[in-house]
């Protein structure tokens, strides 16, 4: 936008200079100057407005009127007077990661520009090669300089985002800027723009497909992020190489930060808010299992690629295993880009799942069978149900609910949890039968509280202290059915909504104790925010 700008700019004060009454009215740089902001403002009107035009545009209306007024102010208070119009015209950009990375990065730019390389310098260095010298530096500092802030927003640092940098800005400002802008004249231009894409988009994503192309790290407390970021702008400030190094230390609370997990023999229980589906993370000392995988929500987007990776990857866990109760989508959506990440997990799967020709990459899969149990630090491991046999056809036509794995926790203390995928009510007399004859604290209620499931005999018999229903908000199923609802509400459970709760965390350390997500960060407009489990 700043090269538009200027090229805009430059064509203006050429014509203007052919008239010498448009001289005597504007001069030619100040006419320049104007059209220059103006045309580069309707450029990015076009182009949608985001948040970096907005930020572009404003420090070329501040320098622009500057420039006219022939004052010469420090870049610091140009940069700070663009903030301040940005954030005054939308406060709501301070929750936008786009505002910080792009604001923090001119700043860098504009700071490391007054530091630069001396007149002496740059006479003894041929001219392109001083352009690649000032284009490394740039990037590297940036690079240095935005590390913690994406740390801090992403909980990930892109190790391959310098290299990518280097290739991408000079072939897009060189190449396809100019032939995307030539296409408003010549409609031909806009396809050569769109092969010369082609390249770079399979170069990135070979670089983004690279072992250890992103540094994925545990998301440290607000303060230990604020000292990474402090530590980024000290490391390239014009300081002493002594204080620099100093300086870094203190990005090594963020880089180090230790994830507490729970003590031997009991588990944590978390489940994501993914929408309409079934993902439920659980913790002991030393394991993780994934209970289930969320949703697909379209053919580019799932709940493992959108939600699961990146909260693992927040939280600094790795899978040892995944379970997949059956092969609706629902609750399978997410598992192929949850296995392509954690390579090392094994998984369980009901028939349904190993008989999917569209999960057969998460091959091997072992099959969930009744009497499998382990345990892990101190907790048992149980499946329930399905039995020996194709349980998911039940004598009927068959269905991936009748089949769907179940499985039970109990920690060293006696506390019992119960996930119970989609059964319906044969299933539910069935293990009544069987396997459950005494209450639980947590129960994940099976098929989303749908009203084919959690019978009155279910519901008596398990008594949850907790039942938490993943459902999504207003969703076309009804679930939870109201019938449901009262049934559990009659024994004395409380009854989780997931489009309410948000993600639910629960520890059998603490059974009498349920969070939700919503509730610890709710936001200031969200007059329905309620305790978990009330009406």
């Amino acid at each position: 936008m700043t090269m538009f700008a200027w090229l805009a700019g430059l064509v203006v004060g050429r014509m203007w200079r052919l008239s010498a009454t448009a001289c005597r009215w504007v001069p030619a740089p100040r006419a320049a100057l104007a059209m220059g902001v103006a045309l580069a403002a309707a450029y990015a009107l076009f182009s949608g407005w985001g948040l970096p035009a907005q930020r572009t545009i404003c420090m070329l209306t501040v320098a622009a009127l500057l420039q006219w007024l022939g004052l010469r102010w420090p870049w610091a208070c140009v940069w700070l007077l663009a903030l301040a119009v940005i954030v005054v015209a939308d406060p709501w950009a301070l929750w936008q990661a786009g505002f910080w990375l792009s604001f923090v990065a001119v700043g860098v730019l504009l700071a490391s520009g007054s530091a630069g390389a001396s007149a002496d310098d740059r006479s003894t260095v041929p001219r392109f090669a001083a352009k690649l010298k000032a284009l490394w530096r740039e990037q590297w500092l940036i690079s240095l300089a935005l590390a913690p802030l994406g740390l801090l927003l992403f909980g990930q640092v892109s190790i391959v985002g310098l290299l990518a940098n280097l290739l991408a800005i000079p072939w897009v400002t060189l190449v396809v800027t100019p032939l995307a802008l030539l296409a408003a004249f010549l409609p031909i231009a806009a396809s050569a723009a769109a092969v010369a894409l082609l390249p770079l988009m399979q170069l990135l994503q070979w670089l983004a497909d690279l072992p250890g192309a992103v540094w994925a790290l545990p998301q440290p407390a607000w303060w230990a992020s604020v000292l990474a970021i402090a530590a980024g702008l000290l490391v390239i400030a014009p300081l002493p190489l002594r204080l620099r190094l100093v300086a870094a230390l203190l990005a090594l609370p963020a880089l180090f930060w230790p994830q507490a997990g729970p003590r031997v023999g009991e588990f944590e229980l978390l489940a994501v808010d993914v929408g309409q589906g079934n993902a439920v993370i659980i913790s002991t000392s030393g394991h993780r299992l994934l209970y289930d995988a969320g949703p697909q929500y379209s053919r580019q987007s799932d709940a493992g690629e959108r939600v699961l990776l990146p909260l693992l990857a927040a939280q600094g866990m790795q899978l040892d295993a995944m379970m997949l109760s059956h092969s609706d989508k629902d609750h399978t959506g997410g598992a192929l880009a949850v296995k392509a990440a954690e390579r090392g997990a094994s998984v369980w799967g009901s028939d349904s799942v190993i008989q999917d020709p569209q999960l057969a990459a998460l091959a091997p899969v072992q099959r969930c069978t009744r009497g499998q149990q382990w345990q892990w630090d101190g907790v048992v491991f149980e499946v329930l149900h399905p039995p020996a046999g194709e349980a998911w056809l039940d004598g009927r036509k068959a269905r991936p609910n009748f089949g769907s794995c179940v499985l039970r926790l109990r920690s060293a203390s006696g506390r019992v949890a119960l996930l119970a995928g989609d059964i319906e009510a044969a299933q539910e007399q069935q293990l009544l039968q069987t396997s459950l004859d005494e209450p639980v604290d947590w129960l994940l209620v099976p098929h989303h509280g749908s009203k084919t499931s959690s019978t009155a005999s279910w519901v008596a018999t398990l008594r949850p202290r907790w039942a938490v229903v993943q459902a999504g908000y207003r969703n076309r199923f009804g679930h939870p059915v109201e019938a449901v609802v009262q049934r559990y509400r009659a024994v004395g459970s409380r009854l989780v909504a997931q489009d309410r709760c948000g993600a639910a965390y629960w520890s059998s350390a603490q059974p009498e104790k349920l969070e939700c997500e919503r509730l610890i960060r709710a936001h200031y407009w969200d007059v329905h925010a309620v305790s978990p489990g009330s009406p």
